[in-house]
């Protein structure tokens, strides 16, 4: 299939399941870490407060097999294990950069709407 014959707006194509996965909140934030450069499990974990080990290894998992982050294992006792973006998963990063930044420098102005919203609610 060429780039023009996807459609993430069918229900059945490849394109949507990739969307899904890189508009994942765990995904995201994720990538994100990685920016930095090659992490630990355990960096990345404490940098992505709130996800749990479970979904964090299910994360990585699916990021790597959508070849967005490599896995490299150190022959080490104990074992020594890094992620790191591939050049996909960094090109990734340039386009979720500026999502992460619209975020933070909107959330004020949402925060207010949301109220606005909830109070005529009540």
């Amino acid at each position: 299939m060429s780039a023009l014959e996807y459609s993430p707006y069918a229900a059945d194509c490849p394109s949507r399941q990739l969307l899904d996965r890189i508009g994942d909140r765990w995904s995201v934030l994720t990538i994100g870490t990685l920016a930095a450069g090659p992490q630990r499990y355990s960096v990345i974990a404490a940098r992505v407060q709130g996800v749990s080990q479970k979904m964090l290894t299910q994360t990585l998992r699916a990021l790597e097999r959508d070849g967005l982050v490599t896995r490299t294992v150190f022959p080490e006792i104990p074992p020594h294990v890094e992620y790191e973006l591939t050049d996909a998963g960094r090109s990734l990063r340039t386009v979720l950069q500026p999502l992460e930044d619209w975020a933070t420098s909107h959330m004020g102005t949402v925060a207010e709407a949301r109220e606005e919203y909830d109070a005529a609610r009540a």
